[in-house]
């Protein structure tokens, strides 16, 4: 995961900067009361995962019903398609990208998230998806990505330093914050791709353990049968050859 330590650091530096500066220097800073939410919700487009997308849709669905008037945008079919036999609305759909993905998807769903939060269509925007750790475990995340939250200092012994900006700071934010929120939607793509094709690792793997145990004890009553049908046999044959004799 190449992405994750460049993410981490961008997210930590632009969460610093939030800390620092007037939040009326960007849209995407602006704390507002939540009335309305986006959730965006990242699945896989294709099952025999194991839990991995109910993990996604359960949490999802429950933090949008405490919500009450939420958007969904879905990546990913699974999800799309959850919801959608549920009756959810759902404002904009990403399908089967996953074995091609690219930047260019992360660029355009934050495109379209940064769009509608600046023209107060949502209050807040949070990305549901799985979190690589390790090829057995992914851990479920919900996230916040708008508006963006401001480093809170370790320790109030220590006070958090200042930036020089060069030319401004609000020529720095209008560059650098667009660029952060689409390598946070493009983090989290490429930590559910990571977290899929784990998941359906572990699936298949115990799906082939399970086939075997079934194969044994299929062997073992086919075996236990034949041995019952052969034993029935030859006594049928020896107590007729005993009647012949007697």
């Amino acid at each position: 995961m190449n992405a994750r330590p460049y993410a981490e650091g961008l997210q930590r530096v632009i969460a610093h900067v939030a800390a620092q500066e007037d939040h009326r220097l960007h849209p995407l800073l602006q704390v507002r009361d939540v009335q309305r939410a986006c959730y965006l919700v990242i699945t896989s487009d294709r099952g025999l995962c194991g839990s991995f997308n109910a993990n996604v849709t359960r949490h999802a669905q429950a933090a949008i019903d405490h919500q009450g008037d939420a958007n969904i945008i879905s990546f990913g079919r699974k999800g799309y398609e959850f919801f959608t036999r549920r009756d959810y609305a759902i404002g904009s759909k990403y399908l089967n990208l996953f074995n091609e993905l690219a930047f260019e998807h992360a660029r355009e769903v934050a495109r379209e998230i940064r769009e509608a939060y600046v023209a107060a269509e949502y209050d807040r925007v949070i990305v549901v998806y799985n979190y690589f750790k390790s090829a057995g475990t992914q851990e479920l995340r919900l996230e916040q990505l708008l508006p963006i939250q401001p480093e809170v200092p370790a320790s109030t012994k220590y006070a958090m330093p200042e930036y020089i900006y060069e030319p401004s700071p609000k020529h720095i934010l209008d560059e650098a914050i667009p660029k952060h929120l689409t390598m946070q939607v493009w983090r989290a793509l490429l930590e559910s791709a990571a977290s899929e094709h784990a998941a359906r690792m572990v699936a298949m793997d115990s799906a082939t353990e399970n086939a075997k145990e079934m194969i044994y004890q299929l062997t073992l009553t086919y075996n236990k049968a034949r041995q019952a049908a052969i034993t029935t046999e030859i006594s049928e044959i020896v107590g007729g050859a005993e009647a012949l004799r007697g």
